[in-house]
């Protein structure tokens, strides 16, 4: 008798270790597939070398991973433009005027009457997968060419969410009746710039690592726990 209240209460034990293991890693889960919010450059905006000479957009670029649904956020001036493309041609010689209506998005414009640039933030959607292009082509590829520009590997991830989903009422941000006119706001935020709740932002991305790395210590540990309770009849 008593060797089987004995073993009923190490079966809930163990029962109860696997559903506090499997409600640990499906919260995991979740927070790990959550969209993201890049701040392109990090503290260091969206510029050309030669008004911030410490810019390397490809090596901040290459430290990120990028899915369908994220946003890209360029804090910049009304002197820097935003040109996204899917067209290696253009990206490389710097120059969307031959550009394709389809290929190509023009985000942000300068503003060459400004006697005084000011602040602007562009929120651009990452729409489509595979590889997405991006520079400043003002003053005939000037900008460009020193620096500001960079490429991405865009990933399938969790696919897009609804409120930028093609197939919604709302236009595509590179719909023709996105804007209504011809010439870019001084802040373009998406109308359907609408995440999810579980959205994160990069400033948690360094924590993020090391939280994974702690998530594969403890999951590893609750295994052998559960191993050691069978093993042993706790």
């Amino acid at each position: 008798m008593g060797q089987s209240s004995g073993y009923n209460y190490s079966t809930s034990v163990l029962q109860l270790i696997t559903i506090v293991s499997c409600l640990v890693v499906l919260s995991c889960l979740g927070s790990v597939s959550a969209y993201k919010n890049y701040t392109v450059g990090g503290s260091l905006g969206w510029f050309d070398a030669l008004e911030k000479p410490d810019v390397n957009y490809q090596k901040w670029a290459d430290s990120k991973n990028f899915s369908l649904g994220d946003f890209l956020i360029f804090n910049t001036d009304n002197n820097h433009s935003v040109i996204q493309t899917y067209n290696f041609t253009t990206y490389k010689f710097c120059d969307y005027d031959d550009a394709l209506q389809n290929d190509t998005i023009e985000w942000s414009a300068t503003d060459p009457s400004s006697t005084a640039p000011h602040p602007i933030s562009v929120a651009v959607p990452l729409l489509k997968e595979g590889m997405n292009y991006f520079f400043s082509s003002d003053y005939d590829g000037e900008q460009c060419n020193n620096g500001q520009h960079f490429k991405i590997n865009v990933t399938h991830g969790q696919g897009l969410p609804k409120s930028l989903d093609p197939s919604d009422d709302a236009p595509a941000p590179n719909s023709p009746d996105y804007r209504g006119d011809d010439s870019a706001p001084e802040t373009i935020v998406p109308a359907n710039f609408n995440h999810p709740i579980e959205e994160e932002s990069d400033k948690d991305e360094a924590s993020g690592s090391g939280s994974v790395y702690f998530n594969t210590k403890f999951y590893g540990f609750l295994i052998f726990l559960q191993i050691v309770c069978i093993f042993f009849k706790i």
